[in-house]
This record gives C-alpha cells, sequence and structure tokens, in this order.
C-alpha cells in the first residue's frame, strides 16, 4: 500500500516539470526502482493508471529499471552486490 504515497508523489513531480516545460502531454515516464526498496513496481502502475486520469500524464507508459543492491568496500574501493538470504558483507576483493 506504500506504493500510492509513491505514485502520489512521481505524478507531483512529473506534472510540476511538464508545466516547466509547457508540455501539453507526457508520453512516458522512466523509473530506477533499487532491489531492496521494497517498491513493487506493478503497484506503482496500478496507482498510475487511476492517479493521473483527468492529467496530461494519463497514458504514459512507465519504463522501470531495477537495479541491485550494491556495496563499495572503504579500503580497497571495490564495487560488488552481496548475494544469498544473508547478504556476506565481507568484500570479495580484499
Amino acid at each position: 500500500m506504500h506504493e500510492l504515497p509513491i505514485a502520489q508523489g512521481i505524478l507531483e513531480s512529473v506534472l510540476r516539470h511538464a508545466a516547466e516545460c509547457n508540455a501539453a502531454r507526457v508520453t512516458a515516464i522512466y523509473l530506477v526502482i533499487g532491489d531492496l526498496s521494497g517498491v513493487s513496481s506493478e503497484c506503482v502502475e496500478f496507482y498510475w493508471d487511476a492517479l493521473s486520469r483527468g492529467t496530461p500524464a494519463h497514458g504514459a507508459a512507465i519504463h522501470v529499471r531495477r537495479v541491485p543492491f550494491e556495496m563499495t568496500c572503504l579500503d580497497c574501493t571495490h564495487a560488488f552486490n552481496p548475494t544469498g538470504v544473508a547478504f556476506g558483507y565481507d568484500c570479495p576483493a580484499c
């Protein structure tokens, strides 16, 4: 259910930017959602359809790119993606 205020915030931002650009219509929105955010892109799209009715963003395609959780070692600056149920926080490069 926390996707509803997220979708509302996205819509407000999109409409604000559209107005600043004097855009008559919004045709596409590109979102980046982190895998550990707990946000369901399907739920955001569901709420988007309902919330955007009657706005210049109604019918806009939503493109979602999921990004994995990434850590950076403070010692060697190696970036890595911990995997498994219990994330391994040890740097694989050190």
